[in-house]
């Protein structure tokens, strides 16, 4: 998760979340915590769209710009233990219900993902066994097609 959808699950401002991470940088790894590129910001920065409609305030936090014109840098991406890891560095009652609901999402999803990977581990079963079974059907079906082999004698007034 970025550090700005982070900062406003936490109930802080980007500035504080990312000021608690730096005082603490021995508490996240490299696997806990990375800064995107440059290059990733940019492509991420272009794939987003803002708009405002009926005066309610839609905009991205990624794009929204301030008075020096956005972002200085790049964002920061936390892993599933770095959420982990600032909710203790944030100390705070609101970070630690933050955090078990974040925790409890990661579980649901971990859990999808081993349903969908089972679910197509048997699609892929049924495929091998359907299309050993349906080869002989189109095995069948091109003889019907093809042309046969020796030509028939054709039938009617030959002039």
């Amino acid at each position: 998760m970025f550090d700005a959808d982070l900062a406003k699950l936490y109930g802080v401002s980007t500035k504080a979340l990312n000021q608690a991470f730096r005082r603490n940088k021995q508490r996240f790894p490299s696997d806990f915590v990375f800064q995107l590129s440059s290059t990733e910001y940019n492509d991420l920065k272009s794939q987003i769209v803002t708009s405002s409609a009926g005066g309610t305030d839609l905009r991205s936090q990624i794009v929204t710009s301030s008075s020096h014109g956005g972002r200085r840098r790049p964002p920061y991406a936390f892993t599933e233990q770095g959420v982990a890891m600032l909710s203790s560095v944030l100390r705070s009652a609101r970070a630690v219900e933050v955090n078990i609901a974040i925790m409890r999402t990661f579980v649901q999803l971990r859990r999808l993902m081993d349903t969908n990977r089972d679910l197509a581990r048997k699609i892929e079963s049924l495929e091998k066994k359907y299309d050993e079974q349906f080869a002989e059907v189109f095995a069948a079906i091109k003889e019907l097609v093809a042309p046969p082999a020796t030509p028939r004698k054709q039938i009617g007034f030959h002039p």
